[in-house]
């Protein structure tokens, strides 16, 4: 997810140049699908199911048989304030805002007024990325440790009161401490009860990281910024390592920073990675008014203070869910920008290498790659104890796109000519200009980075680049006005993920293949979609797909038949794509883990009820969406749901 997206200035080779001899060469394979049948969550308290038709098995356009990846029926486009999945499945709602910890209290006030001491013991807003982990000594198919993201806060729906005191008055401090123990991550232990459902637990691993935990920093960068912080915040999508952590990752954290000082103007480097005086701001009566304002009362994050924490933010923290006492790491080698997620997969060699999207309109795809191989038996060298081990030590790229098909990863090191006179904890701090020196290609909001475990081939999203005009010289788009968004698809050289180019095609253009406009019109083949975000691979394939259109064109003109944001489940060699579950009103679908049997995935519904201008109803917080608990639920509240079959069986199947 982004905010206030900008674009930035550049002049690299325009990927909108070289797209159509891909698709030239991408042969897609086109599947009608019939009306779909689905089971309902809707906005009330425990679960509802209505069934609206049947779909006729698919059958390849060629005419030749195919294993069939997944076998369930798609379920239509829905407008509905309701999540909907598969005829067959069920959704529950697990871990919602405001839920306690350890499943017990403080429990949730419907008008929001739980203290800041009581957020700090509750589940944070914003639910984004996620991970579910095996717990030693039990069944991980039954019980485990799930780390969920919070990316951010909606600042109205967080106050019983919404935004008062208005500015110019300040910010409470009470108001500021809440609004930052609703950013981080939670970590919570859940089980699997005998009905089939799932619920959270009193656990010695419950505990909420927030915008002030103590964090240490390491890697290149803390030449510049030091070895501490306080804080992990806007923590987006995720990853895992080989050896059970957990990758957080910082993405719009430009937003809780700002400053009241007259006359302000961020430097040129400030300005790269979004800062600004007022920070994130809300559109209301004409006027931008800033919604978090916590420099007012916590002055780290005031730009106009020197050595401001600004520069100890935008990177990968590693958290170790199963050890309470390890202080989280931020892995500075790894880059700093608005991160959404981290792929990790392992090279031929052994060496860990880690794919990376920057969620900014014309900003880049990085990967690392680690100097040494992981070695289970090298323990010193992996985890969050380790300093200057396989997170610190390597290599960060960033890709370029050629027009000939072939990809190279250009080193930001140093050792490129292009940053001879750059140290390392420049490049660590400042990516982004380090990217552009090196000449990497900008991309349409590159997000999540997903590695086939059969294939090892690469996917990303591409969200969209709505900012940019058709002359725009600095654009790097596949289309001109990209408003829909696509996924690129590559194969590192030799099947080697540390390996220096790479094969690309483009596999799919988001939008709806109904419309005449080649800038809008998509090409599934199968069920339309746009704004593709969240990937994730399953172990038995399948490419899950989640989307994110923004609140302001959900179900309008060019969007309406798609309806509200959704999730698919996408063949990687057919080529054939189908809707599994769509998500209530306003919201967005992000974050997607598994049990290792595959029987249950846990999703999260971020911000559902969100309005077209962002800008929620204090006086009416159920105005726009009563999801997850209907009327007399407050007001709509992010969550963490359990998808599964009633047969037991594993999804899609």
């Amino acid at each position: 997810m982004v905010r206030n997206e900008k674009n930035s200035q550049q002049t690299n080779p325009r990927f909108s140049e070289i797209i159509q001899d891909a698709l030239d060469r991408r042969s897609f394979v086109h599947v009608v699908l019939a009306t779909a049948c689905g089971a309902v969550l809707l906005p009330q308290t425990g679960t509802a199911f209505a069934t609206t038709g049947s779909r006729d098995p698919l059958h390849p356009a060629d005419g030749h048989e195919r294993t069939q990846l997944f076998h369930f029926h798609g379920v239509p486009a829905s407008q509905r304030d309701a999540v909907v999945v598969p005829e067959g499945y069920v959704a529950e709602v697990l871990y919602r805002w405001g839920d306690p910890i350890n499943g017990i209290e403080p429990r949730f006030l419907s008008d929001a007024s739980n203290s800041a001491a009581d957020q700090e013991r509750q589940a944070g807003m914003g639910h984004d990325g996620i991970e579910f982990f095996a717990i030693p000594g039990h069944d991980p198919n039954e019980r485990g440790v799930m780390c969920v993201n919070h990316e951010y806060t909606d600042q109205i729906l967080l106050f019983a009161d919404g935004l008062e005191p208005m500015p110019p008055a300040k910010m409470p401090l009470e108001k500021v401490r809440k609004s930052q123990a609703s950013h981080g991550i939670s970590i919570v232990e859940i089980a699997r009860q005998p009905d089939g459902s799932w619920k959270v637990l009193d656990s010695k691993f419950a505990r909420r990281l927030t915008a002030n935990t103590p964090i240490r920093i390491s890697g290149p960068a803390c030449e510049l910024i030091g070895t501490e912080v306080r804080g992990t915040m806007n923590n987006c999508a995720a990853g895992r390592t080989p050896w059970g952590t957990y990758l957080t990752c910082e993405e719009n954290f430009q937003g809780v920073f700002g400053t009241d000082q007259p006359g302000f103007e961020p430097n040129e480097r400030q300005r790269r990675y979004g800062l600004t005086a007022a920070g994130y701001a809300y559109k209301i009566d004409g006027q931008n008014v800033s919604a978090y304002r916590w420099w007012q009362q916590d002055r780290r994050f005031d730009l106009s203070v020197p050595n401001n924490d600004a520069d100890r933010f935008g990177y990968v923290v590693e958290v170790d869910p199963l050890d309470p006492q390890a202080m989280p790491v931020k892995r500075t080698a790894l880059g700093r920008f608005r991160h959404e997620n981290a792929e990790v997969t392992l090279a031929r060699d052994g060496r860990v290498v880690v794919y990376m999207g920057d969620d900014q309109p014309d900003e880049f795809i990085y990967k690392f790659v680690s100097r040494m191989p992981y070695d289970p038996n090298n323990k010193e060298s992996f985890g969050v104890q380790a300093t200057g081990g396989l997170l610190d030590d390597g290599t960060l790229y960033a890709a370029r796109f050629d027009n000939d098909g072939v990809g190279h990863w250009v080193e930001l090191s140093p050792q490129n000519p292009a940053l001879a006179t750059w140290t390392a904890a420049e490049i660590a701090v400042y990516s982004r200009d380090a990217a552009t020196l090196a000449g990497a290609t900008p991309m349409d909001r590159p997000e999540w980075i997903a590695v086939d475990p059969k294939t090892g081939e690469v996917f990303a999203s591409l969200t969209n680049n709505k900012g940019r005009k058709v002359a725009d010289p600095a654009s790097a788009n596949p289309r001109a006005n990209n408003f829909y968004g696509h996924i690129v698809r590559w194969f590192e050289d030799d099947r080697d993920a540390a390996a220096l180019s790479f094969s690309w095609k483009v596999f799919v253009l988001g939008g709806n293949p109904a419309l005449a406009d080649d800038d809008k019109r998509g090409n599934s083949a199968g069920d339309a979609f746009a704004c593709p975000d969240g990937l994730k691979f399953d172990s038995s394939g399948i490419l899950w797909i989640q989307t994110d259109i923004s609140s302001s064109l959900l179900n309008q003109p060019g969007f309406e038949e798609l309806g509200n944001n959704m999730m698919l489940a996408a063949d990687p060699q057919t080529g054939e794509i189908r809707r599994f579950l769509t998500g209530p009103l306003g919201c967005e679908i992000t974050g997607n883990t598994m049990t290792p049997d595959r029987t249950t995935m846990f999703i999260n519904i971020q911000h559902p009820g969100e309005p077209a201008d962002e800008v929620s109803d204090s006086l009416n917080p159920t105005k726009y969406s009563q999801w997850p608990d209907g009327p007399d639920g407050g007001r709509p509240r992010a969550a963490t749901i359990v998808v599964r079959r009633l047969d037991g069986k594993p999804i899609g199947q």
